[in-house]
């Protein structure tokens, strides 16, 4: 401390105490005397920048304190000790404390562990805050530096302004020499020869500056030109053009809406006698006016954009389009609704009048409301596929690329909330396309709950009075062009039509609509005459279908595929929605009113059926089977959801088998499939159980745990028999019937109304045949007791089978009480169906197990249903993996040993072995590489020989080959847009290939003639194709010839399309037009929809549709649950790319035009063909 300073005694104390307290540092140090001769134990207390010391550890008075503040700490040197004294100092640690001060001697200390001494010497220097005061002091130092820098440029900056004047005031004298030199000079002076030279040299020197500067110019902008940023920006501009015309026309056909339909019906409803109420109309509009004043907004702000071109700026048009996008989400979540309305609406015929009155107006082009209703729901993608342009084209560092990406993102998001509901929109405008071209209308497809399930061309054979089939052969070409129906099979209904001139479709006049829970389905049909058999070309190619009306005479339609695999898929989805009705009908207490189906109370105890949970998501649209769709889900859930016994959905199903690849295996689907086999009690919740099983006398659930005893697995008693009366007819196949109906008259079996009888006994005065409409007749049941527990022997004494006992007395009394069965035992009896011809006898046996029937029955009908489907829909799973294939025909194998089997059941598990196992699949069509071998290989006519409607047919043919045999797996994970591509979808890449050859065949053939007049015929031979393919619907076709006379190489000929005729001019445009990418291939999509197979679609259109939903939505979820909703939507355009692959053309193979169409020997490629053109019309300059 510095001397001469006083300092307050009772603050030194505190502090004192304070660092006692509150150090950061404290303990005892061993501190050396003054005379350097002694070390004092001292404890040290350390506060910020002081520290104390105090006589020991309890001292409350400080005895000394050291100011810290730029002093150095270091660990010193151990002093050489004494002999005597070495051991003791070898465990002491020292350190000394130098201070800055002038006269002030160093502190030096010591401890006994160096680890305290290293923490102490880290306290004191930090206490120190001697880096501070370096640092301050290098600060200072700089500090003056600056200072010093400053003056110096202060000085350099005086000399530098004292210059300037002095060249200033150098410039004014100068400036006034000059122009007294001017002044002083003679004007009569002549310029001289030399000055005229001069003149003229600078002149020319002035040009070739000029033009040496346009020339490099001109070559900086065509080097910018030709830069891949100018053609980013020129694609860019593109792209923005394209959009406001998009635009443009969506504010029109929002106009329309508004004008032509929304404010006349408001009119309308206004009247004295209104044919639609005010509610009604805000139904079906809903906010379509709010959205077509904001599109008339955006609309304006994107044509001031390009009024300001080249500058596109339209980030700000986006940021302020996005929050109000959200009215949308409404119009989307409110659209089925709204179509339901409409088509309830529909049935009064005076807005049905009206309504077309409306839709003839000319500013409609003879599109329907329910069109202009779609046309907001993909406004939203659309917008997502431009910005997806938008950004490809627009550079990284381009000033807006920020704000059009967030753009994207939130677009992106707005359309995944909104997809589960654009989905559902498809089947009923489906529905109501479908009713619109019949025209003697049909009422049953403007019930909403009619869920679309597949159309296609059959065969109808014709039947005399006595039900017989014509006679004739069958395979002949009058049948198939007379008999030929466009069929529509519905969940419900069974439409059947003919095709008019027009195209417009008729209703047949025998069972033009067949309900099908009066139907009963026969894939082998059996008692026909011979001549029916004898028909070669339609062997194994029939179905049968038996239809009971109870209101009317029964009668049997009888349907002929194109080839075994379409007879299966027909034959499948037929039986698939037969069960599902029955199935509804019997294990679900289902009710319909007026198209709006409540929910069964099966399903509402549920909650993990409508409830989100951490492992599954559903989405708020419902099935056909009137349950929540699934939106995400585990694997575990969703094969859940495949065995649950109490519904299934045909469009889950599909989806289901579609997709399964993508998140599961095949093994694991079939391992599932045998577990609920042999344990069914396992795939019906417990409290849904309950419900189904409750009755009046017992409504305690026995299964409240997991089953334990063996009645609970496939080794439990086999179930009651059925029995045949003796007047009964083996060859007549008789339904039940139950006086509390199915499905029809608006209420389903109450399976909870029957009570349950605790010694019931079942038995069955008739006969069934599989896959039959199984209702019940309660008048026919019986309840016996347990004493008549079996039936005699054939064996015994026919005195002992007439003789009365009490117990048939006793079945009799009972009988005429007309006592009621079990719902279970009814469901038992009515889904068994008995042994075709004349019955054995079997025992009758105890019902007490009449629950584990039930569910028995129905597990074994889901498994067999579900295999089925994935033999005959998903054969190629089977034929590539021999292993799958054998274990499936092991399973089934093992079920039909099983002797509680029924026998529709063994009979469904040896039609799909024999499918299994059947080498020949029944399609005789032809394939590429057949045509390929028929090929003699000889030199191919020429383009000449042939006419225009056999390459049309050729053309046709094979396309339709390369088109059908892609394999819908490679529609999954865009393969075509990967490296790999080829090894990924090889014929998806032969397809596309095969678009390119014909392409460029048809091109080449153009250019190969050198004479206008040839050329010009050959262009309209082709155009002339193109509308025969069109007219055979191959669209596919009709894209590769427009396209190929689009080629620049082509396009380019001005002179030949003079020449070409106004005719095949207008025919071209209206090709073109049809199979526009404009608005989504919206006028290919509607013929494709108005279009019956065989058809041979544009693929490229299906790709875009894929791309779009593969790139806006991933597989999973975040926490990793399947995307399902992402699979039925993949699903449903597999559906129909499915549809137009299995109808083939009936069209023959002609191998010489065939070799012509397949010929590349003389295409050129796209460089040659443009050498090509420019050699027949060289380019004009300008």
């Amino acid at each position: 401390m510095q001397k001469g300073i006083r300092l307050n005694d009772g603050h030194v104390t505190y502090l004192g105490l304070l660092a006692k307290k509150d150090g950061t540092r404290r303990g005892c140090l061993s501190k050396k005397s003054s005379d350097n001769t002694k070390w004092h134990t001292k404890w040290f207390a350390l506060l910020q920048n002081m520290l104390f010391y105090f006589e020991n550890e309890s001292s409350s008075r400080p005895s000394g304190l050291y100011l810290l503040e730029g002093c150095i700490c270091d660990r010193a040197p151990s002093p050489k000790p004494s002999q005597s004294a070495k051991e003791c100092l070898e465990k002491q640690y020292y350190f000394t404390v130098s201070f800055t001060h002038e006269n002030q001697k160093a502190l030096e200390l010591r401890t006994e562990d160096v680890k305290d001494c290293d923490e102490w010497v880290a306290a004191i220097s930090h206490a120190s805050y001697r880096n501070l005061a370096n640092e301050h002091e290098t600060l200072m130092q700089k500090y003056l530096h600056l200072l010093q820098i400053v003056e110096t440029e202060k000085t350099v900056a005086k000399q530098l302004r004292q210059q300037i004047e002095d060249g200033e005031i150098e410039i004014e004298r100068l400036k006034s020499e000059v122009i007294f030199t001017k002044i002083s000079a003679s004007p009569a002076a002549a310029p001289s020869d030399d000055d005229s030279e001069i003149k003229k040299i600078k002149k020319v020197q002035s040009f070739l500056r000029g033009w040496i500067c346009r020339r490099k110019w001109k070559t900086i902008i065509q080097d910018y030109i030709r830069s891949p940023h100018a053609e980013s920006m020129r694609k860019r501009n593109q792209v923005v053009f394209s959009m406001l015309d998009s635009e443009a026309e969506y504010v029109q056909q929002l106009h329309i809406l508004v004008n032509n339909f929304l404010r006349p019906l408001r009119m309308a409803a206004s009247s004295k006698k209104p044919p639609i109420t005010h509610d009604d109309v805000s139904s079906i509009f809903l906010n379509s006016e709010t959205i077509m004043f904001l599109h008339q907004i955006f609309y304006q702000g994107l044509k001031a954009r390009i009024a300001s071109w080249p500058t596109l700026v339209l980030a700000d048009l986006f940021d302020i389009l996005l929050p109000m996008l959200n009215i949308y989400q409404e119009f989307v979540r409110n659209h089925q609704y709204s179509l339901q309305i409409l088509a309830h609406c529909k049935q009064n015929r005076d807005f049905d009048k009206l309504l077309k009155q409306y839709e003839a107006k000319p500013d409609c082009e003879e599109r329907t409301l329910e069109t202009f209703l779609t046309y907001p729901m993909f406004q939203i993608p659309r917008y997502i596929l431009t910005l997806h342009e938008l950004l490809a084209h627009t550079p990284h560092e381009h000033i807006e690329r920020n704000s059009l990406d967030y753009a994207k993102s939130k677009l992106e998001e707005l359309s995944r909330i909104m997809h589960d509901e654009v989905s559902e929109t498809e089947n009923i405008r489906k529905n109501l396309a479908i009713e619109r071209m019949i025209v003697e209308g049909c009422e049953i497809l403007l019930d909403t709950s009619q869920t679309f399930v597949r159309q296609g061309s059959l065969i109808q054979v014709p039947m005399s009075e006595k039900g017989k089939i014509t006679r004739g052969r069958l395979g002949s070409l009058s049948l198939k062009k007379e008999g030929e129906r466009q069929c529509f099979l519905f969940s419900k209904h069974l439409i059947i039509c003919t095709r008019g001139s027009g195209g417009k479709l008729h209703l047949t006049k025998v069972g033009p609509r067949l309900s099908l829970i009066d139907c009963t389905l026969m894939e082998d049909p059996e008692g026909t005459d011979d001549e029916y058999k004898s028909g070669q070309d339609m062997e194994h190619l029939d179905f049968k279908i038996v239809v009971e009306p109870k209101d009317s005479q029964s009668f049997t339609v009888i349907l002929v595929a194109s080839s075994r695999q379409e007879k299966s898929a027909w034959t499948s989805d037929i039986s698939q929605c037969i069960d599902n009705i029955r199935c509804n009908g019997l294990m679900m207490n289902a009710f319909e009113d007026n198209s709006k189906v409540t929910v069964p109370q099966m399903i509402k105890s549920d909650s993990s059926l409508y409830c989100d949970d951490v492992d599954i998501r559903f989405s708020k649209m419902m099935n056909s089977c009137k349950v929540l769709q699934i939106r995400y889900a585990s694997v575990e859930r969703l094969l859940e959801r495949l065995t649950d016994l109490r519904f299934l959905s045909i469009d889950f199903l599909n989806t289901f088998l579609h997709s399964y690849r993508v998140f599961t295996t095949a093994d694991v689907v079939l391992d599932k499939l045998i577990t609920i086999y042999k344990k069914p009690i396992s795939a019906i919740p417990a409290r849904s159980l309950e419900l189904f099983f409750a009755s009046s006398q017992n409504s305690k659930l026995l299964y409240g745990e997991p089953p334990s005893s063996p009645r609970a697995s496939r080794k439990f008693s086999s179930p009651p028999p059925l029995a045949i009366a003796k007047n009964s007819s083996p060859n007549r196949r008789r339904k039940l019937s139950l006086n509390i109906p199915i499905i029809t008259g608006g209420k389903a079996l109450d399976l909870a109304a029957l009570s349950c009888s605790s010694n019931g006994y079942a038995s069955m005065y008739s006969s069934m045949s599989p896959f039959s409409k199984t209702t019940l007749d309660i008048n026919k049941l019986y309840v016996s007791s347990p004493i008549a527990s079996k039936i005699p022997d054939e064996g015994e004494d026919k005195k002992d089978k007439a003789e009365d006992t009490p117990a048939s007395k006793q079945g009799r009394e009972m009988d005429n009480n007309r006592s009621a069965l079990s719902a279970a035992s009814a469901f038992a009896i009515a889904t068994a169906g008995a042994n075709e011809g004349t019955p054995t006898k079997e025992k009758y046996r105890r019902i007490n197990g009449d629950k584990e029937f039930v569910i028995r029955r129905a597990a074994t009908n889901r498994v067999l249903n579900v295999l089925r489907h994935w033999v005959s829909k998903h054969s190629p799973d089977f034929e590539t993996n021999n292993e799958l294939k054998t274990k499936v025909i092991a399973f089934l194998e093992e079920v039909m040993h099983d002797p509680e089997l029924l026998t529709q059941e063994r009979k469904a598990a040896a039609n799909i072995i024999r499918t299994l196992t059947q080498e020949d699949h029944g399609d005789n069509q032809i394939t590429l590489e057949d045509v390929t071998q028929l090929m003699d290989g000889g030199k191919c006519e020429p383009f000449e020989s042939h006419s225009a409607l056999e390459i049309a047919e050729q053309l046709t043919l094979l396309d339709h080959v390369v088109f059908k045999v892609i394999p819908y797996e490679e529609f999954f994970g865009q393969g075509w847009m990967k490296n790999d591509k080829n090894e990924k979808t090889p014929y998806i890449m032969r397809t596309t290939k095969h678009f390119n050859d014909i392409s460029n065949l048809i091109a080449t053939e153009i250019l190969r003639c050198d004479d206008v007049v040839t050329r010009v015929s050959v262009i309209e031979k082709w155009v002339a194709v193109a509308d025969i393919c069109r007219c055979l619907h191959n669209y596919n076709a009709v894209l590769e010839i427009t396209s190929s006379l689009n080629r620049s190489s082509v396009f380019r000929l001005k002179k030949t399309w003079l020449k070409v005729s106004k005719q095949t001019k207008a025919l071209i445009d209206k090709l073109q037009k049809l199979v526009s990418s404009e608005g989504r291939f919206k006028n290919l999509r509607e013929a494709l929809k108005n279009c019956d197979p065989p058809c041979v679609p544009y693929l490229g259109m299906y790709l875009t549709d894929l791309a779009f939903i593969e790139e806006g939505t991933p597989n999973y979820t975040e926490d990793n649950l399947v995307n399902f909703s992402k699979m039925r939507m993949i699903s449903h355009i597999i559906r129909e790319i499915r549809q137009f692959q299995q109808t083939a053309y009936k069209i023959d193979l002609q191998p010489k035009v065939s070799q012509y169409l397949l010929d590349r020997s003389f295409v050129l490629d796209e460089e040659s063909m443009y050498e090509a053109s420019l050699r027949i019309e060289p380019k004009v300059p300008n």
